[in-house]
């Protein structure tokens, strides 16, 4: 919300319920790894989800057995969204304590804890998120992003290419309209957003800027839910 009369300008607060996100994580997943799948969904299943492509692509499979170095492990994790987890361990979080790394995906409410020996993953076990209670071993698990809207590093350089050159046309319109605030305000975000983008692979609001990531044509259909459906 912009107040032109005293040039207040309130920024967009978009908060995610938790739950919510992750019963989409649930479907996408299942969709994409399991043929034995119903999905109940409200109209928000035909919004903007994000590349099934880049989502499937970017996710983890990781092995018993398997020789990895530990920092190399946790990059992958940021790299997927993941945030490491200082207090409390939430959804999409992960922690590191020792040989041990604790990872919550966003789409369950146990976690995983992978046991390494040197570097090599000793053993992968399912654990309630809450007590810590062993549930049962995994050879391998998949980890998927822990946002629908992530992309690789080269489709983000692409599309910050178009998305500057969008912004001179926008800064010119309201300047040739004598919006000068408008043209500052508008600026002065994207700006912020790419630098996000650049520098984290995310920024608040990814979803205005998801059609350069696909290369689609303006007013283009984005992905959707019915995307991630086999044939």
């Amino acid at each position: 919300a912009y107040f032109a009369a005293s040039d207040t300008y309130i920024e967009k607060d978009a908060s995610i319920n938790e739950e919510i996100d992750k019963y989409r994580h649930q479907a996408t997943q299942s969709l994409l790894t399991r043929r034995d799948v119903i999905i109940v969904a409200s109209v928000s299943c035909i919004y903007g989800l994000g590349s099934v492509e880049d989502y499937e692509g970017l996710a983890m499979t990781i092995k018993k057995g398997e020789t990895v170095q530990r920092d190399q492990l946790l990059r992958r994790l940021t790299d997927i969204q993941f945030r490491r987890s200082h207090l409390e361990l939430k959804q999409g979080m992960f922690h590191v304590l020792g040989d041990t790394v604790e990872i919550f995906p966003s789409s369950e409410d146990f976690i995983y804890k992978l046991d390494f020996w040197g570097d090599e993953i000793e053993s992968i076990q399912e654990a309630d998120a809450f007590t810590g209670e062993i549930l049962k071993e995994h050879d391998q698990v998949v980890i998927f992003p822990t946002k629908h809207n992530v992309t690789t590093d080269e489709k983000i350089k692409k599309a910050v290419k178009g998305i500057e050159q969008e912004l001179e046309q926008q800064i010119k319109y309201f300047q040739d309209q004598g919006k000068l605030v408008e043209a500052q305000r508008i600026k002065t975000r994207t700006e912020f957003d790419l630098e996000m983008l650049l520098e984290t692979g995310y920024t608040s609001g990814i979803e205005n800027y998801v059609r350069y990531f696909g290369e689609r044509e303006a007013g283009s259909q984005p992905p959707t839910l019915l995307d991630y459906f086999p044939e």
